[in-house]
């Protein structure tokens, strides 16, 4: 069974840190970039970052840009995303998601669900003072 699951979300004030999450289980993860998607409520899905498989491409939307850091160990099969100056406008469920290597990598909006071949069931990030 195919697994991503997300952790690390929760309430922080403006300008706080948050680390998540995400590990993946039940398919190669060395083979599939990883991407981590945002919704807001009442607004659309949102692309905030991708990591190519191997770890060595990195790509943020502009809004996240300096403030955001995507990562990956594939030893432990698990995506992070570490979340720092955090704004109330981050407010939002974030999911992790895969894509094999071969369909090459989603970068920047729009995002469909379709895209990925699997994602999480997101955590919560709440910036709020």
């Amino acid at each position: 069974e195919v697994q991503l699951v997300e952790s690390g979300g929760g309430l922080v004030q403006p300008g706080g840190s948050l680390r998540l999450s995400c590990v993946g289980s039940g398919f190669d993860f060395r083979l599939y970039s990883m991407t981590w998607i945002r919704q807001a409520p009442g607004k659309e899905l949102e692309w905030v970052s991708t990591i190519s498989n191997g770890g060595a491409n990195t790509y943020y939307a502009d809004s996240v840009k300096g403030r955001f850091t995507i990562s990956r160990d594939n030893a432990k099969n698990t995506l992070y995303l570490q979340l720092n100056s955090l704004k109330t406008e981050d407010t939002a469920m974030y999911y992790c998601a895969n894509r094999h290597l071969y369909r090459g990598a989603v970068i920047g909006d729009p995002v469909n669900r379709q895209d990925f071949r699997d994602w999480g069931q997101g955590t919560q990030v709440t910036v709020s003072a």
